[in-house]
């Protein structure tokens, strides 16, 4: 049964939570639907809900397509790079619909949960555009299944009013620039405790070519040093046999000559009586 209800869970066959929520972050019953809205106590992406209203949207509006995105670029760019502050975001997209629940919606995810916490609770403290900003932490992990295919196709018959997301995109050169700059200031700005640390961990774990070659020169040395003893022990071995040898060579030699005066004083006192 458990497995069967975590199978189910956020799909439309989940008749407890509303699979709408559980998608984009957002449902157009609001509070008085009739299926749980499970807001997350962590989550990668953020919320923030009609930050931004399409001038085209406006009737009798006469922006032309140009300045439309032209105007949507530097809400973009502004965006991104006050979101950047709170850590590194890996994707970033604004809701072009006109239904109350999706109109201007944007949605970042960051890479790390505790960025994303962070962002959440500054945000709810700011202004933008003279209004107060309110953000909260969304269940969207994969934008894919939140976004409209038929819109991506041009074949949405609801317009704006879809429940599903319609993403203005901004100029891709633009977005490539904006990624760009931050990896490269998050090169910069990386604190360096971490990777000395790091790597002072991976020189105790595996030594340096350096040492090794230090450690088998001074084994190398240690060795040279014994073989140094042991031939000096040798030697005074050596000597001392020889020294050894020629004691008892001299020794003999006085045995023999002693012998040799008493067997002469011998004879001579053997003449003398007769």
């Amino acid at each position: 049964m458990a497995d069967h209800l975590a199978a189910i869970y956020g799909t439309e066959k989940d008749k407890v939570h509303c699979s709408f929520y559980f998608k984009i972050g957002a449902c157009r019953h609001g509070d008085r639907c009739s299926r749980k809205h499970i807001r997350p106590a962590f989550s990668q992406t953020i919320l923030i809900p009609n930050l931004w209203t399409n001038p085209a949207h406006t009737p009798g509006s006469e922006v032309t397509p140009e300045e439309v995105q032209q105007q949507f670029d530097l809400l973009f760019e502004d965006l991104f790079m006050e979101l950047a502050k709170y850590g590194e975001i890996e994707e970033m997209n604004i809701c072009d619909n006109i239904g109350d629940h999706l109109i201007g919606n944007v949605y970042a995810r960051y890479k790390y949960e505790e960025d994303a916490a962070k962002a959440v609770d500054s945000l709810n403290n700011r202004y933008y555009g003279g209004r107060p900003l309110y953000a909260e932490l969304s269940p969207v992990t994969d934008f894919s299944e939140a976004c409209c295919r038929q819109y991506d196709t041009s074949d949405c018959n609801r317009g704006g009013l879809c429940n599903f997301m319609h993403l203005k995109m901004a100029s891709r050169s633009m977005i490539k620039e904006l990624f760009k700059a931050q990896k490269l200031s998050i090169k910069i700005l990386k604190p360096r405790g971490d990777e000395e640390s790091r790597s002072r961990s991976r020189s105790r774990e595996r030594p340096s070519r350096s040492d090794r070659e230090r450690d088998r020169d001074r084994d190398r040395d240690r060795g040279g040093d014994r073989d140094r003893d042991r031939d000096r022990d040798r030697d005074r071995r050596y000597r001392d046999r020889s020294d050894r040898d020629r004691g008892d060579r001299g020794d003999r030699d006085r045995g023999d000559r002693d012998r040799g005066r008493d067997r002469d004083g011998g004879s001579k006192r053997y003449r003398r009586d007769d």
